[in-house]
């Protein structure tokens, strides 16, 4: 049995109820279905990985970066439970560094890659008077990546690495996910408010 996008979908509204996660697993997914394309590889299934990388964050908290409890292992658990592919399975570890899981196929290096960005562009996004990805620029965005301060809960080292194993320049892969994701600003809580 293949996990459909439906029955993500409803284990992420079921185990997440933070608004701003939520968004966040929508942009992964949108930038894994993006990568997908790019790579020739199916943008659903990569789509849904994407949605349900951290499905279980909120419930499975992992402070101590424990590499097998917790978030992600537990998720992984639950989806290996509902019939999700081991690639799939491997890919949603080895997004978490700390679980020691080698990113070995481009799915897992996708995930890896886009996961850390994704929220990074929202915030910078955020930020904004616009509070939009449209007027956001790649050299804005690597500006905003030197200053410690500015979302720190996003691993620099996490983004870089993430770049280099896609084997793509950070700047070239910035605006490839910046053109995939604008689009759909809306699903994400950006652009101008009325």
């Amino acid at each position: 049995m293949t996990l459909t996008r439906d029955r993500a979908l409803a284990l992420v509204h079921e185990y997440t109820a933070s608004d701003a996660l939520r968004k966040h697993m929508y942009a992964v997914e949108i930038a894994m279905r993006a990568m997908a394309v790019r790579s020739g590889e199916d943008p659903e299934a990569w789509g849904t990985v994407g949605l349900i990388h951290d499905f279980d964050y909120e419930r499975f908290p992992n402070a101590a970066h424990a590499p097998d409890a917790e978030h992600p292992s537990e998720g992984v658990r639950i989806l290996a439970g509902l019939g999700a592919p081991e690639s799939w399975q491997h890919a949603i570890l080895g997004h978490a560094a700390y679980t020691g899981v080698p990113r070995e196929t481009p799915m897992a290096r996708a995930l890896f890659g886009v996961d850390e960005l994704c929220g990074f562009l929202v915030a910078c996004a955020l930020v904004r008077p616009s509070r939009s990805l449209v007027d956001l620029e790649p050299k804005s965005v690597l500006k905003k990546l030197k200053d410690k301060a500015f979302a720190r809960g996003v691993s620099r080292e996490d983004v870089r690495l993430g770049a280099e194993e896609l084997g793509v320049p950070l700047e070239e892969l910035i605006q490839f996910l910046l053109e995939a994701l604008r689009p759909h600003e809306a699903v994400l809580g950006l652009g101008t408010t009325g």
